[in-house]
């Protein structure tokens, strides 16, 4: 039995060097589109993390995949129909270009969702004047 990676750096290192680069590549764009989310491993995969998972992302022996969600994925279907997809994912052949700008606009959208999600902070009082 392996051990599960306890990092994002630590799951991509156990990938091949191509399908790691592929996955250096999704992680760089979600940064950029996301750079208040954090990181984490969620799931065994690497999540980015605001008000709630915001997206996953993993690698595969033929493909790489993104996990934005039921939300994420309705709201692209026209643009995804060219990939192998389900209710919350979406995969991405190796070998083939990673849809760069596609992700940028499903992670912006998952982060627009998730920004709705904050805590909205208590109105403030007024304080009663004296005198």
């Amino acid at each position: 039995m392996t051990q599960k990676p306890e990092t994002i750096d630590a799951y991509i290192a156990s990938f091949p060097p191509d399908t790691a680069e592929v996955l250096n590549r999704m992680r760089a764009l979600i940064h950029a589109r996301a750079p208040e989310a954090t990181e984490r491993m969620a799931y065994g995969i690497p999540t980015f993390y605001l008000n709630g998972n915001l997206v996953h992302f993993a690698g595969y022996a033929r493909h790489t995949g993104l996990y934005p969600g039921a939300s994420g994925i309705a709201h692209f279907a026209a643009e995804l129909a060219p990939y192998k997809h389900a209710k919350g994912s979406v995969q991405f052949p190796l070998g083939e270009p990673l849809p760069a700008a596609l992700i940028g606009r499903i992670v912006e959208f998952r982060l627009a969702e998730q920004r709705a999600l904050a805590p909205k902070a208590p109105p403030k009082r007024k304080t009663p004047r004296h005198g």
